[in-house]
């Protein structure tokens, strides 16, 4: 196809406010993703869309397998439900237990964002 840019599973974006570590989620409007590299503020970074990834949860939160998992932006972890303030995006959904212990959650990304 003569329009055929790319697959989209990464996608280069300039990386938010503070700048990214490798492997941190990020949240940028509709778009969320994974990042491969460290990058400062505005920055390129290529952030992955779909997979699975161990992602950033605060303690006290648990997950099923097969619950669905949200983005919380201010506090970028993991979160198990959408926040009163109305910002957490779905992101995907646990494959595995996370207890209230645990500091990650197993997360098949949907590749498609739900705010």
């Amino acid at each position: 196809m003569k329009n055929f840019i790319q697959h989209g599973d990464t996608v280069t974006v300039a990386a938010p406010s503070g700048g990214i570590a490798s492997g941190d989620g990020v949240l940028i409007g509709a778009l969320f993703g994974v990042a491969a590299t460290t990058q400062a503020e505005g920055d390129d970074v290529e952030i992955t869309t779909c997979g699975v990834f161990d992602l950033a949860k605060a303690t006290g939160i648990e997950f099923t397998p097969g619950a669905a998992v949200y983005w919380d932006a201010s506090a970028k972890q993991a979160a198990a439900d959408i926040s009163t303030g109305g910002g957490d995006a779905r992101i995907g959904v646990a494959l595995a237990a996370a207890g209230s212990s645990a500091t990650t959650v197993r997360c098949r990304l949907d590749g498609v964002v739900t705010v």
